[in-house]
């Protein structure tokens, strides 16, 4: 993992200081805006008679694997919400592979990951509320008895604090691990062949298998909550 913290950007006699993880995300994001448009354009152009192939092919996958992902907790109001969740759901995949090249992963930043908890949390109270009103979510808080209140209003708050921290722990563990295997590895066997041998282990469990798993859990505990507001109706 990259031991630079901050990235200095200067623009005349003005210096922007950009924590790393938050510029790293920047550029994904300022990368994906040009690939969903030239995706956009081909998949536009092509031909729906014709079995797809290379970058169309490509999209239809990813896209059934964000249906996987979220199509069974909001159920017939998927089509409505796939684009803001398929949008994150490959962002932050991207953003967890970025510890193979050697940069600071973005959800390793506990700031990050709250934004993104917290406008899921936000998502969720809006719809319920736009759904039922005002009044009627309040009551929800005083179900199954008024002495119970308390209890509800904190669990309503847990969750993006829970989405939070799981996600800023699992992706700042992996990445604290992984570091201090390398310093052994350094110590211990100069000459490299350990290291040669174990990281691509480490890398392939922290970086790839847990980095796709935590976007899994994080995109289904956030569209289940959401789906049991915008999918009541058939439950």
């Amino acid at each position: 993992m990259s031991q630079v913290s901050e990235v200095i950007i200067r623009i005349g006699g003005l210096k922007i200081e950009i924590q790393q993880s938050i510029f790293v995300w920047l550029c994904i994001c300022f990368v994906a805006m040009f690939f969903f448009y030239f995706a956009g354009r081909k998949i536009e152009k092509t031909d729906p008679a014709k079995a797809p192939k290379g970058l169309v092919y490509w999209c239809e996958e990813i896209y059934n694997l964000i249906l996987y992902v979220i199509q069974g907790n909001l159920k017939e109001t998927t089509t409505h919400y796939i684009p803001m969740f398929g949008t994150l759901i490959l962002l932050m995949v991207v953003a967890n592979l970025t510890g193979l090249i050697g940069l600071q992963n973005p959800t390793s930043n506990v700031s990050f990951n709250a934004t993104l908890a917290l406008t899921l949390w936000l998502m969720i109270q809006f719809n319920a509320i736009r759904k039922n009103g005002l009044k009627a979510r309040l009551k929800e808080l005083t179900e199954p008895m008024w002495l119970l209140t308390p209890l509800n209003i904190i669990g309503e708050l847990a969750l993006p604090i829970s989405l939070t921290m799981r996600l800023f722990g699992n992706i700042l563990a992996g990445s604290i691990i992984t570091l201090l295997v390398y310093t052994l590895i350094k110590s211990i066997a100069p000459w490299g062949y350990l290291g040669l041998t174990l990281t691509p282990f480490l890398h392939m469990y922290f970086d790839i298998f847990s980095g796709v798993i935590q976007t899994y859990i994080f995109f289904t505990l956030g569209s289940f909550f959401l789906g049991q507001q915008v999918s009541r109706e058939e439950e």
